[in-house]
């Protein structure tokens, strides 16, 4: 047998006993009840580099898997909005909005400046601590049958904002971090936020004429049509130096109407599968042996941003009539970390090589308390 067969047979049969694996952890999952996005992280630490078992097919092809999975997460998540619910989102939760920004920023922020950080990196961990993982809210939400409750609407508004926070964030500390200067970091920001701006016109004002445009009733059809559109506007979006995640949001947005919930069916089944090689990927690349000195740090964020995100949802909810089980209910809905803070902290590391290991400890904390915390209060 050839060495490239022998080579790609080998990468097959790994893939294999690795993608049945994260089934036969999601079958666990569903017996006991719970998320299975914590099992996929804690199967990342076992068989990534200095794991019990460390696994050596290629990351590349993992990688890419991984990025797909940010994009469908992000995309099913814009599909729960029609243009119009995100018009009216977007003027009645800018209050919930900027209680969240002052709320979850400082704690990351301060805890880098007492470690001794400069303030980039301090920022870069405020970001870390201030952004909530839509992808894995969505996804808890969705499998707990929660997406028409009360709160939840107030809930996807915050994320919504957060998301489009990222928009100007991202652009903005990536310059930083390779030293731009003033003019460059208004140019990188300006395009920024006249992508995001654009994009948002046209999904608001014409998602309806996308979506007849796409229109089929080929199965086949839409799903190339629908998943060929978000990989084509995300990579453009990254270009562009927006994230290509919020491209895919706002796709998801565009897509309105009866295509939507047919949209939605077909393409469930690929996000839940390159959802799971995302968890499952950014365990693989953490170092469980660089975890444990800077644990108590992680617990103490933790700890400090559970609390500050449930009362961000508590106060976000405060003009609803809702009872105040409900209320703290959306706010503990809010508290896991997942792809935008391990985005953030991949872009910090060149800046301060502790920030990876303080922000992966905090992220697999948050990402396996979050799914718990969001079912506490039924």
């Amino acid at each position: 047998m050839a060495p490239h067969m022998h080579d790609t047979a080998f990468v097959f049969i790994e893939l294999g006993v690795t993608t049945i694996g994260l089934a036969v952890l999601a079958r666990l999952a569903s017996r006991w009840g719970i998320s299975a996005i914590p099992l996929y992280l804690l199967a990342g630490l076992v068989f990534g580099k200095g794991g019990l078992s460390p696994l050596s097919f290629s990351k590349g092809f993992i990688g890419v898997g991984a990025e797909i999975g940010v994009l469908l997460l992000l995309f099913m998540l814009g599909l729960e909005y029609s243009g119009e619910e995100l018009k009216q989102n977007l003027r009645g939760g800018l209050d919930g909005a900027l209680i969240d920004l002052a709320l979850n920023f400082p704690p990351g922020f301060a805890a880098a400046l007492l470690l001794g950080w400069k303030p980039l990196p301090a920022a870069l961990l405020g970001g870390v601590t201030y952004i909530s993982s839509s992808g894995i809210i969505a996804r808890v939400l969705s499998e707990a049958g929660r997406l028409n409750d009360g709160e939840t609407r107030t809930v996807l508004s915050i994320l919504v904002l957060e998301d489009l926070v990222m928009a100007v964030y991202l652009p903005l500390v990536a310059v930083l971090i390779v030293g731009g200067g003033p003019e460059r970091i208004v140019i990188s920001v300006a395009v920024a936020l006249a992508s995001v701006l654009a994009v948002l016109y046209v999904a608001i004002r014409y998602g309806h004429r996308f979506s007849g445009l796409v229109a089929h009733h080929s199965d086949e059809v839409l799903l190339l049509s629908t998943f060929g559109a978000v990989l084509l506007v995300a990579g453009i979006a990254q270009r562009l130096q927006v994230s290509s995640a919020i491209g895919a949001f706002l796709v998801g947005i565009a897509v309105s109407g009866q295509i939507a919930k047919q949209t939605h069916r077909l393409l469930s089944p690929l996000r839940d599968l390159f959802a799971a090689i995302f968890f499952f990927f950014f365990g693989l690349e953490v170092d469980p042996r660089s975890l444990g000195p800077v644990l108590w740090v992680a617990l103490g964020l933790a700890a400090v941003t559970t609390l500050t995100k449930a009362l961000t949802g508590y106060w976000a909810t405060r003009q609803s009539g809702m009872s105040k089980k409900v209320r703290w209910r959306a706010g503990l809905t809010l508290v896991a970390r997942g792809e935008f803070s391990i985005v953030i902290a991949g872009l910090g590391v060149a800046v301060e090589p502790r920030l990876g290991s303080l922000a992966a400890a905090y992220i697999l904390l948050m990402a396996i308390l979050g799914p718990i915390t969001a079912r506490v209060l039924r």
